[in-house]
């Protein structure tokens, strides 16, 4: 009995040994979300500056590579300022061209239209009277029937 006394004292040793070495060691930290590093931006140029001074950890680590996903969608994000203005922009010089165009519409219609009270007076002159006929045949008069 004095044996297992002692096997059991010294298993419960090593177990608070193995869970006082597991209590001190440091948690794994899990990788920033994309979301969050674009929420933040001073701890996304933290993360791309240590990516960058070890580019060979770089590649596999998630951290680099939500950074890197984060960058790209803050870069593809636009103003809604400047959006708005591109528009009012675009609007206007729509407009511009649709004057345009319908002001050379409007001189192609005036130059084909024909105004019938504006043309030039011609004198009008009576036709031309057939030569009179010859004598040698009589001239043939036909009658209907009514």
């Amino acid at each position: 009995m004095p044996n297992s006394i002692k096997f059991i004292a010294a298993c419960g040793c090593l177990g608070a040994v193995v869970l006082a070495s597991a209590a001190c060691s440091p948690r794994r930290i899990p990788p920033m979300t994309v979301t969050d590093l674009m929420e933040d931006r001073v701890v996304l140029d933290g993360v791309l500056m240590k990516c960058n001074q070890n580019p060979s950890k770089a590649r596999n680590d998630a951290d680099c590579m939500n950074a890197r996903i984060a960058i790209d969608r803050l870069a593809s994000r636009t103003d809604p300022a400047e959006e708005q203005k591109r528009t009012e922009e675009f609007e206007r010089s729509r407009e511009q061209l649709r004057a345009t165009q319908e002001k050379l519409r409007r001189e192609q219609e005036a130059k084909t239209k024909v105004d019938a009270y504006h043309l030039p007076l011609v004198p009008v002159e009576p036709p031309a009277q057939p030569p009179p006929p010859s004598n040698s045949s009589p001239p043939v008069v036909r009658e209907s029937n009514p």
